[in-house]
Formats: C-alpha cells, sequence, structure tokens
C-alpha cells in the first residue's frame, strides 16, 4: 500500500505579519518529493500559516492517492498534538482550519509526529519562498523554487575525511584502528581502547566475546596486515607470475581490507500477533505495530541516536518494519530505502496460527518442514532455502551499496537470523536454536574479502 510523508510549516514576519506556509509530501518508502505547496497569506500570526500548510500538505497529498495513509511531520509543537487530540483548540482563527484539515482524510487514516526544525528545512524553505515572493507583490513560483535543493544541502553530511569510526554495537573497526596505531608505537592496547562490551540481556543466550578477547583479536589482524604488507612489498616483481591464493576464513593472510559494511539487524517492534506467537509472515495480513511496538521503537530509536553511528536506514516494505524504520528514522534525521529482498518468509496457510495450531491441522507438514529447509510451509509458503537464497541475494547487494558504511536493517525474525547464519557458516537448523526478540539488535560485519563477523546477537538492553 502506497503511504505518504506530509511536511509542513508556516511563519509570520511580525507574528501577526506578512505570513506564508510550506508543504511537501513525499513518497514514504523512498523519499522522493512528489508534491509542493507553498503560498504568501498576507497578514496572519505563525500558528495560523501553520495550519494553512497543514491543510495545503493534506489536500496535496489526498489529490495523489485518496487511500493512502499519511504520516505528517512538523516542528510546530502546538499543531501537532491538538491534531493529534491531545491539547484543546482554543483560538477562534485555529478551530475552523483544524477542523477542515481533519475532513481531508477519515478518521485514523492521519498519524501526527513532532520533529525539530532542523529536520524541517524543505518546508520551512517553502514558506520563506512565498513571504518573499509575497514582499515582492507576486505569489510563489513552483518553477523558481530552489527550496527542495537549498534543503539536501543543508542537510546533507559533509564529505567524509574518514575518520576513526567509534562503530555501532559489536563494530570491530574501531579497535581495529587502534590495535593498529598501538603497535605501531610497540605497545599493547590499553583497556579504554578495547572495543567495549555490551551489556547482556539475561537468559537470551547471546553469546559475545569479551573486549579483552576482541582486542587481542584486533591485535592479531594488524601483526597480520603488516607481515603480509611486508611480504607482498618484497614479493613484487613475482607476484605477475604466481599462482595466485585462496584467502581461507578468518584472519590467517587478511590483508587490510579497510572499514567493514556493518549491518545493524533491529528486529520490528511488537504487533498484535507477537505476544500470540503465532505465524506473521509476508503472506498474512500485514500487521502494524501496537502500542507496546510503537514504544520499543521509540526506544531503540533513543538508543540508536545515542550512539550516533547509523548512516542509512533499509527496511523491508512491511507495514510494522516501515513503521519502526518511520520512528527511528524519525529521530536519526534520515530517509529510508526500502528492500523487498528483506521481507518475511511466506508462511503460507499457516499465517496466523499458533505452532499448536498449525500442529493440529497440518502435522505431517509441519513435521516436514521442521525436518528438512527446503520443505515449505503448506499452502504454497516459502521455504527456508528459498528465504536464504533471497536474503543472501539482497545482502550481496546491500553489501556492494553501502561498503565501508553502517547500515540500520529494520527487518524480521527469519531474515536476521539467516543473515547470521550465513555469516557463521552454521547449518539450516541453526534457525531453530536463536532467541530473537522484538525490537532486538543484532549486529554484523561484512568485509571485502567476502569473511563477515558476527558482533552482536538479540541485544534487549535498551527496551530495559
Amino acid at each position: 500500500m502506497r503511504e505518504f510523508i506530509v511536511e509542513a510549516d508556516g511563519g509570520s514576519r511580525g507574528n501577526p505579519g506578512p505570513a506564508g506556509y510550506g508543504s511537501v509530501v513525499k513518497d514514504a518508502a523512498t523519499g522522493q518529493t512528489l508534491a509542493e505547496r507553498a503560498e504568501y497569506i498576507g497578514v496572519a500570526t505563525n500558528n495560523v500559516a501553520e495550519y494553512r500548510g497543514l491543510l495545503a500538505g493534506l489536500r496535496a497529498a489526498h489529490e495523489l492517492d485518496p487511500a493512502a495513509p499519511v504520516h505528517v511531520r512538523m516542528d510546530s509543537k502546538l499543531v501537532i498534538e491538538q491534531m493529534s487530540g491531545r491539547w484543546k483548540i482554543k483560538h477562534p482563527d485555529m478551530k475552523p482550519l483544524a477542523a477542515e484539515a481533519a475532513r481531508v482524510y477519515p478518521p485514523g487514516r492521519v498519524t501526527y509526529e513532532w520533529i525539530p526544525r532542523e529536520q524541517n528545512k524543505h518546508a520551512d524553505r517553502l514558506a520563506n519562498e512565498a513571504m518573499d515572493a509575497g514582499k515582492r507583490g507576486e505569489q510563489w513560483d513552483p518553477s523558481a523554487s530552489r527550496a527542495e535543493l537549498d534543503a539536501v544541502r543543508a542537510t546533507a553530511p559533509a564529505a567524509p575525511a574518514v575518520p576513526e569510526p567509534s562503530g555501532p554495537p559489536g563494530d570491530a573497526t574501531a579497535g581495529a584502528a587502534r590495535a593498529r596505531a598501538a603497535l605501531a608505537e610497540g605497545r599493547a592496547p590499553k583497556a579504554q581502547e578495547q572495543v567495549q562490551e555490551h551489556e547482556q540481556e539475561p537468559g537470551q543466550g547471546r553469546q559475545q566475546a569479551d573486549s579483552g578477547d576482541k582486542a587481542e583479536a584486533d591485535v592479531r589482524a594488524a601483526r597480520t596486515t603488516a607481515a603480509t604488507t611486508t611480504a607482498a612489498t618484497t614479493a613484487t616483481a613475482t607476484t605477475a607470475t604466481a599462482t595466485p591464493s585462496v584467502s581461507a576464513p578468518g584472519w590467517s593472510s587478511a590483508p587490510d581490507l579497510g572499514a567493514p559494511a556493518t549491518f545493524v539487524l533491529l528486529r520490528h517492534g511488537e504487533t498484535p500477533l507477537t505476544p500470540q506467537k503465532r505465524f506473521s509472515g509476508s503472506g498474512g495480513t500485514d500487521p502494524s505495530l501496537s502500542d507496546i511496538g510503537r514504544e520499543q521503537a521509540e526506544r531503540v530509536a533513543a538508543a540508536l541516536a545515542r550512539r550516533g553511528t547509523i548512516q542509512h536506514i533499509v527496511s523491508s516494505p512491511l507495514a510494522r518494519t516501515r513503521e519502526t524504520a518511520r520512528i527511528v528514522a524519525a529521530r536519526l534525521g534520515l530517509e529510508v530505502t526500502v528492500e523487498d529482498g528483506l521481507r518475511e518468509t511466506d508462511f503460507g496457510a499457516w499465517e496466523g496460527l499458533t505452532f499448536g495450531e498449525v500442529r493440529e491441522r497440518y502435522p505431517d507438514d509441519l513435521n516436514a518442514w521442521l525436518a528438512s529447509p527446503e520443505a515449505a510451509p503448506t499452502g504454497g509458503g516459502e521455504s527456508f532455502a528459498e528465504t536464504a537464497t533471497r536474503i543472501a541475494a539482497a545482502r550481496d547487494k546491500l553489501v556492494a551499496a553501502y561498503a565501508g558504511r553502517t547500515v540500520l536493517l529494520v527487518t524480521h525474525v527469519t531474515p536476521i537470523k539467516t543473515l547470521v547464519r550465513l555469516a557463521l557458516g552454521a547449518p539450516p537448523e541453526s534457525l531453530f536454536r536463536m532467541e530473537l526478540s522484538a525490537a532486538s539488535l543484532s549486529v554484523v560485519a561484512y568485509y571485502a574479502d567476502g569473511n563477515a563477523s558476527l558482533r552482536l546477537l538479540n541485544d534487549t538492553a535498551h527496551l530495559r
């Protein structure tokens, strides 16, 4: 289903004074700008201009697709709280505007979110363009607008100077860099230079090497790199005729491969089906988050914002992942890209059923499914072998696209477990031996030589 984001703003130079509004409609899945609206409205207050911007944005979205759900983002706390129903509307100039905005879409079709002003630059620039045009005695001209370009330039990150990354949970890059520096000085890394161990969730079966082991691994890697580099330098004359060697997995002959593509794997927040432990794949009802799930998404967003290492966000196309991703993206000021390959397995006729209900209705099919990754759920579902093929293709595509970057992948139980299994080279039955909680974080780093390193599994410390 198509989904829109409406960003709106309004301003008044005098409050009341010459006023204008701006609004933009974006595709929620791609971030593409679909429509812009701006207008000089004469003398008005800031709040009236903001409401006019909201109304224009909702109307523009309705023109594009009256059935699409809409998520409104504004930096006006007043408008967001009033339209969400948490604050009363007392001002006589705003009451009719709020009522008109509420009538554009049916109840429940529009959600509202407050964002900081720096995340609303596109709409802000449109509003200022409208006020500038009014000052000249003109109306805003969309063909002359530079609002989108200026907003992109204002929010685009500076060209990276390749700083030493601090890394997301479990990212080995920073530790390896410090280890190389320590070796260059002929000393062992200090305790504060070692990779930090993250708090373990009791009873979740999460295993993680301690920071000392990681530091030793970093030192071994750095020493291997130094040895390999020296050997390569002295053997330059013979490499053209030498038989190419095949690198074995691990540190043994790895060159300095640079920063890996680091995937921070976030399982979506709870849906109404999650606590009931029902099969919920890509072939069912596509549920949205529950209130608990939205709270979980807010908590993980806050945790990721504190770490400050996520550079991109990619989501499965299903509603629960897109909603989780949108909440995190709003906190981090990032856009969300949708990757179809990250969707959950299609569980066929088992969708919406509990494990016990499936065993009662389809015992033979269930036993076959538990025994072989080639077996598909009843009714034309997707086998785990088919899922693994799809996930591996999506992984390869994303590793190539985000080499050296830290990317949040918002996805589901089976894709995350499959990425972990493939990274470890574990057998298919390992899927049944991993615990993966709603809104949990796991991390896998992918290096240029094809090797992968599991850095974190099922971290839920941010939910406590």
